[in-house]
């Protein structure tokens, strides 16, 4: 009876707080997707979506490893701990493998590629007049943190990562704010006290806390509809996704998405994401984003404290006009649309490869 008291209180932090999630689960993982509640989105069985598939693609055949050794393309995927990887090219598959026990119907996290679709989703917010601009403070939305100094902050500086809140985005230390999104259980509530830096000049930080407000400022503006409904409504059946998929929330009752993460769904259909900015928020015939939207989202801009490599939510990885979405771990979406290639690859970790160098280097050899 004496050992039963001494474990209750180690039950109780592992399953009461973000600091014994954070232990118990150790760390991140691409299985992370069974640890959280979720709403679903659903595909649309009599509304697919296909990619057609090359009979003989064209794929590279080899690659130089980081020690500039030449190993066969396939060997360096198992080696990077890669689990999914396709390029596809004018709407063809020219190269799809998985590795390990994953395939093509296997389940991953989004990770951080979760902030790209959340800009998608502000974009079509603005189309629909739901939210007026991006130059609107985002008080207007949050009203509460007036009192926290964020009066003065704008949609705008939210995607561009310049908006100057407090949040450490240390994804190693379980008292970090990124631990607290990731494993907390109250999301609006920690959003409800953060705080201005009172930078006097604006810069580029790369903060989870700037999609998750982003998030917010998304669910009020929707009002009575969840933001997965509306990813269902606005993106999942209009692309005809090839599965269901999820969107993982803080807690089953009245919980809001992790709009900084943790959209769980298959290698083809993040592919489709990429497609849908490839074709300037087009799909077959209907504009699903405005053209202009998708423009602004992966410009080079450097006013106002942007950065060059990054805009609304996308990554810029090199001046060419490609982008991306990358999250942890190394998932990429990677879109090239000079070349009409788009490019995802899924991981258990990065693996110790320059993915920011080698998939605009496999999208230039088509």
């Amino acid at each position: 009876m004496k050992n039963i008291f001494k474990i209750l209180p180690i039950i109780f932090l592992l399953s009461s707080c973000q600091i014994g999630r954070f232990v118990f689960y150790n760390f991140a993982d691409i299985r992370d997707y069974k640890k959280f509640p979720n709403r679903k989105l659903q595909a649309d069985s009599t509304h697919k979506y296909f990619f057609a598939k090359a009979e003989k693609g064209k794929f590279p055949v080899s690659i130089k490893n980081k020690e500039q050794k030449e190993i066969s393309f396939d060997t360096f995927l198992k080696k990077t701990k890669t689990v999914a990887f396709l390029i596809i090219k004018n709407d063809t598959i020219q190269y799809e493998k998985y590795f390990g026990k994953y395939n093509q119907e296997s389940i991953v996290p989004s990770f951080s590629m979760a902030k790209s679709v959340t800009s998608i989703l502000i974009g079509c917010a603005i189309d629909d007049k739901l939210i007026q601009s991006v130059d609107e403070p985002i008080t207007n939305y949050i009203p509460e943190l007036k009192k926290n100094g964020l009066e003065k902050v704008t949609i705008k500086q939210l995607l561009q990562m310049t908006a100057g809140v407090k949040f450490n985005e240390s994804y190693y230390s379980p008292f970090s704010d990124a631990a607290g999104f990731y494993y907390g259980r109250n999301l609006r509530k920690k959003i409800a006290k953060m705080k201005t830096n009172n930078q006097s000049k604006a810069t580029f930080k790369y903060l989870s806390g700037n999609t998750q407000l982003l998030g917010l400022v998304l669910e009020r503006a929707l009002k009575n509809k969840t933001i997965t409904a509306y990813l269902q409504e606005k993106i999942w059946t209009p692309l005809g996704m090839e599965y269901d998929a999820s969107w993982s929330i803080d807690k089953k009752n009245n919980g809001i998405e992790k709009t900084f993460c943790c959209l769980n769904a298959r290698a083809r259909d993040f592919a489709k994401i990429g497609r849908l900015y490839q074709n300037k928020g087009r799909w077959n015939g209907q504009q699903i984003v405005s053209e202009k939207w998708v423009q602004e989202s992966t410009k080079i801009d450097t006013s106002n404290g942007s950065a060059a490599y990054y805009q609304y939510q996308w990554w810029l990885p090199t001046r060419n006009g490609d982008f991306m979405a990358e999250g942890f771990l190394g998932q990429f979406i990677y879109v090239n649309p000079a070349k009409n290639v788009v490019i995802v690859r899924l991981g258990k970790r990065e693996g110790d490869a320059n993915w920011w160098e080698i998939l605009p280097s496999l999208a230039n050899q088509y």
